[in-house]
């Protein structure tokens, strides 16, 4: 008997939508994250069905899905009641570089195209090492700001993007954290004390605002500041754990570090 493979999947996440398109297999989707936004063309061909912390139950039953893709903890409750209502859901929880990749092939392996994937991970890992390999020596301190108010750093993938890109993260320690309570900086201090010399931005659902940032009092001491080397990313860029973060969020990252490797 020949194997069955999904084909009408609900995509909780904009990661695992653009790892669909990216793969070939698009035609699988039947409903998005209203939050998604990469590839442009997926808000315009499919039907959005959630948001990042609830979802519309009745409509994604109505879509007659064979499976729904969703992402970590934040989205338990969301898939337990879709679970409850027969469905079947896969939570994935990648949060690092390698787990992205992971997911892929995974992905990639559930739709049975698993050579597909293959082609994949190969691409994305040679343009990391790409990256890696033209980043600048001169490596600058980084302070990479998720959200904040309360103020929270960089999850791992994003570290490792930062040091890929030619970095040197300066909350590393936190960002092994699974969860953004063990990135929580509670004392603005801390990141003058760690003397960053360019900070990132990217506030997840909300513009950067790097004035607000340099106001921050004690703050002008930080030689980011002091230098104007406050800068944002775009939370659909580097934010989302899947092939944009590995692609256009590190390309981003390493450009604003290699110019400011190459200033006096």
């Amino acid at each position: 008997m020949a194997a069955r493979y999904p084909e009408r999947i609900v995509c909780l996440t904009e990661e695992t939508t653009e790892t669909l398109y990216l793969l070939g297999e698009e035609r699988r989707i039947v409903g998005i994250s209203g939050y998604t936004v990469r590839p442009p063309r997926a808000r315009r061909e499919k039907p959005r069905v959630s948001a990042f912390l609830s979802a519309k139950t009745e409509k994604i039953l109505a879509l007659r899905p064979d499976l729904v893709l969703g992402f970590s903890d934040l989205q338990a409750d969301i898939s337990k009641d879709l679970v409850k209502a027969g469905l079947n859901v896969v939570i994935f929880n990648q949060r690092s570089i390698d787990e992205i990749l992971g997911m892929i092939q995974m992905l990639a392996a559930m739709v049975g195209v698993p050579e597909k994937g293959e082609r994949l991970v190969a691409a994305l890992e040679s343009n990391l090492l790409e990256i890696r390999q033209a980043a600048p020596k001169r490596r600058p301190k980084v302070y990479f700001e998720e959200w904040d108010e309360p103020m929270i750093s960089g999850i791992r993938s994003v570290s490792e993007l930062v040091e890929v890109a030619g970095g040197e993260d300066v909350f590393k320690e936190l960002s092994f954290s699974q969860g953004a309570a063990g990135r929580t900086i509670a004392d603005p201090a801390e990141v003058v004390k760690r003397k960053p010399d360019v900070i990132l931005g990217s506030w997840c659902g909300k513009k950067f605002r790097p004035e607000r940032v340099a106001a921050r009092a004690g703050w002008q001491a930080i030689p980011a500041v002091r230098d104007g080397e406050l800068h944002e990313i775009k939370s659909a860029e580097i934010l989302q754990p899947g092939p944009a973060a590995l692609t256009d969020g590190v390309r981003h990252m390493h450009e604003i570090l290699r110019t400011w490797a190459g200033k006096p």
